[in-house]
């Protein structure tokens, strides 16, 4: 590691103290969590959501029932947020049971819920039909409401500082996965169970557990559902998806062709190759240039700006000299910095940067001309860091 310079100016004010409130949530016995990190060996069973339209219909007409029962099913849980027969009104009696047995089972089930910023962050413990975990995060700001969700149980890019990467990857998420975590955070909100009154989610981040473009196929299709208009999906704009990577390079460039406008993230956290091979070990396969090189090519075809994810690391990679290096990289990009103060977990030789060196760091990079943001750091007493929650409820 190369020594630290000592920044130049004060620190940067702190958000006062926030009292988190645990929700008790109790699920299905009989279900225990996987032993370390086993994979789970059976595909969870088929869900509405991970059928595009089309095939939902075929699904009811093999079920017996008319085509357009798909566009009813698909109303209710994409737009009302329910997947309970006995809500279904507008469907016969003796077909709606059917009909939510065949396509809407139980993927997931709310085992542990913290809540804190006075209820305007929630984070969710999911367990899922064969008990691997999972976490979702719900965060209601004046003028938005972003839902960061998680494509994998646990992850195998191994991040040494990160929560996810310490456990490792149990298995991929199912398209259905992924969506119920969105449905789910949508059903709270407009339910009015969150401060601020009923709403709708306007934002989805794939920032959660996992790595996105390593479980390619079902992450693509949940932006379809999560962004297609009502009854085909939730009808998010695609705008508002940003999908983040650690540079799976190849993966970008197809995601670059699938004509999508979603914002594409890259979790850099080092702007050279020496210190980026150990904090984010894919590195040794696609280098710092190679994945900006990527990055650079994603909003050449999506018109995009893309963003760079940096968690500030004291005395690792906050250093003045690597402000100036990643600024120098980014000078005259279509890009935008995101710093993150390290959400440290429990037993790691690392923490978050020094509020000076913070600011030192935002300087540094402002005076190359790269826009730069200090991320909110909701969450911290409730287990924000992806994988802190799901790592406490293991055995």
């Amino acid at each position: 590691m190369s020594p630290h310079r000592p920044p130049a100016t004060g620190p940067v004010a702190s958000a006062g103290p926030r009292v988190p409130v645990e929700l008790t949530l109790t699920g299905p016995p009989g279900l225990d969590p996987p032993a370390g990190r086993r994979a789970a060996s059976r595909r969870p069973p088929r869900h509405l959501a991970d059928l595009p339209l089309a095939e939902r219909r075929a699904a009811v007409t093999e079920l017996g029932e008319p085509p357009f029962r798909a566009s009813q099913l698909s109303r209710h849980y994409f737009g009302r947020y329910t997947d309970r027969a006995e809500e279904m009104t507008d469907l016969p009696r003796v077909s709606r049971e059917a009909l939510a047995q065949a396509l809407l089972p139980l993927l997931l089930t709310a085992e542990r819920e913290l809540v804190c910023d006075e209820g305007t962050t929630r984070k969710t413990l999911w367990r899922t039909f064969d008990g691997a975990l999972v976490e979702s995060v719900l965060m209601r700001y004046p003028d938005r409401v972003t839902m960061c969700v998680s494509s994998q149980a646990g992850c195998g890019m191994a991040c040494p500082f990160c929560a996810t990467g310490q456990a490792g990857l149990t298995r991929n998420l199912s398209t259905a996965e992924i969506v119920g975590q969105v449905v789910a955070g949508a059903r709270v909100l407009a339910t009015g169970r969150v401060p601020g009154g009923p709403g709708r989610i306007s934002n989805v981040v794939f920032m959660g557990m996992g790595e996105p473009l390593a479980n390619y196929a079902s992450v693509l299709a949940a932006i379809r559902r999560l962004t297609e208009p009502l009854p085909a999906g939730m009808g998010i704009s695609q705008r508002s998806v940003t999908v983040s990577t650690v540079g799976l390079v190849p993966a970008i460039s197809r995601l670059a062709a699938e004509g999508l406008s979603v914002r594409l993230a890259v979790s850099l956290h080092a702007p050279d190759d020496e210190l980026r091979d150990t904090l984010v070990p894919v590195n040794r396969r696609w280098q710092v240039a190679e994945v900006l090189a990527a990055a650079r090519d994603y909003t050449a075809v999506t018109g995009r700006r893309f963003s760079v994810e940096y968690a500030l690391i004291k005395d690792i990679n906050d250093q003045a000299w690597r402000a100036d290096l990643l600024g120098s990289l980014l000078a005259g990009d279509l890009a935008h910095v995101n710093l993150i103060p390290l959400n440290p977990t429990p037993g790691s030789k690392w923490t978050a940067s020094r509020p000076a060196d913070q600011g030192e760091f935002v300087r540094r990079l402002e005076a190359h001309g790269v826009p730069v943001t200090v991320r909110d750091t909701r969450g911290r007493e409730i287990d924000g860091a992806c994988g802190q929650l799901a790592a406490s409820a293991r055995p």
